[in-house]
Order: C-alpha cells, then structure tokens, then sequence
C-alpha cells in the first residue's frame, strides 16, 4: 500500500502523538522498537509481534531469538533500505545510541523525532542530525 505525503503526515502525527509525552520504559512497551513497529503498522506493513522485553537484557536476548546481531540488520530484513537523505516523511532511521543499543528515529522533515539517552524521561524529542553522516542507516517505509 502506498500512502501519498498527506497520509504519511496524518499516520506519522498520529504514532508520535501516541509517543510524545510518555517517557521511554520497557515495562510499558515505549522504546524506539516498539515506536518502530507502530509506525511500520500505521503506514501499511505488517512486522512481526514483539516479545515481552522488561529490560535491556531481555531486548537483547529477544533480537537474538529472530537470528539477528544488529537492530540494522533486523530492519534490513523487514525494509527497503534507503539513503538517509533521500528519507521521506515518516520513514525510520538508525542512530546510534547508548547503552549498548542503537536507536530507532522517525523522519520528521529536517529533524526526526526519538527518545534521546539524555532526555529519556521526556518521551520523544526533536533530534537534529548535523548531515546524514549520524545515521548508520534508513529505511521507506
């Protein structure tokens, strides 16, 4: 299914209200996957369940279960990959992160919105990225 700007802009405002202002946690399932996925599901793909992950180790062990070392190769198996700057409104990127995990950003035209390691009880923030060299990788959504 293929969604014009507009419906992008409407199902990625609608994901990112969901996430805004509800700080990042594992018990309550707001972490950059699971922000990923809501957005994969709100533009029409259909990604696998996400298992119970209570904790970092947890998240670890659950990724590795899939047969996947890296968050970027487990969005590769799932997603076409794309430049970082040829990213659409509503597409995901990777950055990397802190405490032994990347992150998981949604393009927000000129800035993408994430949870930051600095600000994690703020839920998501507006990120910069200073030029496409901080993304590891993208994904169309």
């Amino acid at each position: 299914m293929r969604f014009d700007l507009e419906q992008r802009r409407a199902a990625t405002e609608k994901v990112v209200a969901r996430f805004r202002a509800r700080p990042f946690s594992w018990s309550d399932r707001r972490t950059c996957i699971h922000l990923a996925r809501a957005q994969m599901v709100a533009l029409g793909h259909r990604p696998p369940r996400l298992p119970d992950m209570r904790s970092g180790v947890t998240a670890t062990r659950a990724l590795k279960a899939t047969g996947y070392e890296t968050l970027e190769a487990l969005l590769d198996s799932l997603l076409p990959r794309v430049a970082p700057a040829a990213m659409w409104l509503g597409d995901l990127a990777l950055m990397a992160g802190g405490a032994g995990f990347d992150a998981i950003v949604i393009n927000a035209g000129g800035k993408v919105l994430g949870y930051h390691d600095d600000r994690l009880g703020d839920g998501l923030v507006n990120i910069v990225p200073v030029g496409p060299a901080h993304f590891i990788a993208a994904w169309r959504l």
